[in-house]
């Protein structure tokens, strides 16, 4: 990164920072960067003052998901670009069945015998199912204010990246 570049690393969870901070000192990242402990729906920071908004595999867990983009459009300069990766929905049936299939008989199991917890996974798959759609959700990003929003749905559709811009 050059001198101008400023990243800032934004989770509710302070372990999660933590993990983030010894990573990307393990690695030397440290330049530009901080690392802040808030909420997604009232971000401790200024109005207009980023460039891009970032946030992957979390906005499926904000409990209020309109209120988290209204606060990623307060947060982004004119021009500004939102991007969102987060699991989606399979639309190819035949795909569907075998991924609902793996995910709610092999992804539980599989958390029980790696990490101990079953019902992280259990909640993992089922707030996965419970997010809008792509279509919903771009709909609901339009909603916030952003202009141009598109999606690119990868491998089928199990993730999709959102994309938006303020206009």
């Amino acid at each position: 990164m050059d001198d101008s570049t400023h990243v800032a690393v934004c989770d509710i969870n302070p372990n999660m920072l933590k993990v983030g901070e010894s990573r990307a000192k393990e690695n030397s990242y440290l330049k530009g960067i901080s690392f802040i402990e808030g909420n997604a729906e009232s971000l401790s920071i200024s109005d207009e003052c980023a460039d891009a908004y970032t946030i992957a595999f979390g906005i499926r867990n904000v409990t209020n998901v309109d209120k988290a983009l209204e606060e990623a459009y307060r947060v982004l300069k004119p021009g500004g670009r939102f991007l969102c990766l987060e699991f989606s929905h399979v639309n190819n049936p035949v795909l569907r069945s075998i991924y609902d299939n793996y995910s709610f008989q092999a992804i539980p199991v599989f958390g029980e015998v790696i990490a101990a917890d079953w019902k992280a996974y259990q909640y993992l798959v089922e707030s996965i199912r419970q997010f809008p759609n792509q279509d919903e959700f771009k709909y609901m990003i339009e909603d916030a204010g952003f202009s141009l929003v598109k999606y690119e749905n990868l491998m089928f559709g199990v993730t999709a990246i959102h994309s938006g811009f303020k206009l």
